[in-house]
């Protein structure tokens, strides 16, 4: 079951993810809740605006809630709420953060790693292994999604 903190989190996410297409950005967008449901970071995917590879909307929110979460980099208790299943990246960045949870809108069956192509967050030869919920508010991702690239396809 969904905790309220846990929809808001992810409308905010939504918000986010739109706003990266402003600035050329594929639009994924995540929020970072403390263990109490507290926004400690949220982030938009920012790689064509830093031209950074690494700049995707979870890394760039787990770094600003590592800042302000107390216990260093370890973001233990803390709920990862992403827009698009993360990628093996993003996937291993919350398992070393120690997220208790991850939870993401729609699937990604071409790079998604909590499930879709590959399962890294549940690997069992990993120290830690987030609780996963997929499919969260998914249609409405999956329509930014599609229009971004229709639009960058100029179809």
């Amino acid at each position: 079951m969904l905790t309220a903190d846990v929809d808001t989190a992810m409308t905010r996410a939504l918000e986010l993810a739109a706003a990266a297409v402003g600035w050329g950005d594929t639009p994924i967008g995540a929020v970072v809740l403390a263990p109490d449901g507290r926004v400690l970071a949220e982030a938009a995917n920012e790689r064509e605006r830093r031209g950074d590879p690494t700049a995707h909307a979870e890394v760039l929110a787990l770094r600003a809630a590592a800042a302000v979460h107390g216990d260093g980099w370890r973001l233990t208790g803390a709920t990862l709420v992403v827009t698009l299943e993360p990628c093996t990246m993003c996937a291993g960045a919350a398992v070393l953060a120690r997220v208790a949870r991850i939870v993401y809108a729609a699937d990604d069956p071409k790079a998604g790693a909590a499930g879709s192509l590959w399962d890294v967050v549940r690997d069992r030869r990993l120290n830690h292994r987030p609780e996963v919920t997929g499919g969260v508010r998914a249609e409405e991702s999956a329509a930014l999604l599609r229009a971004f690239f229709r639009d960058r396809r100029g179809l």
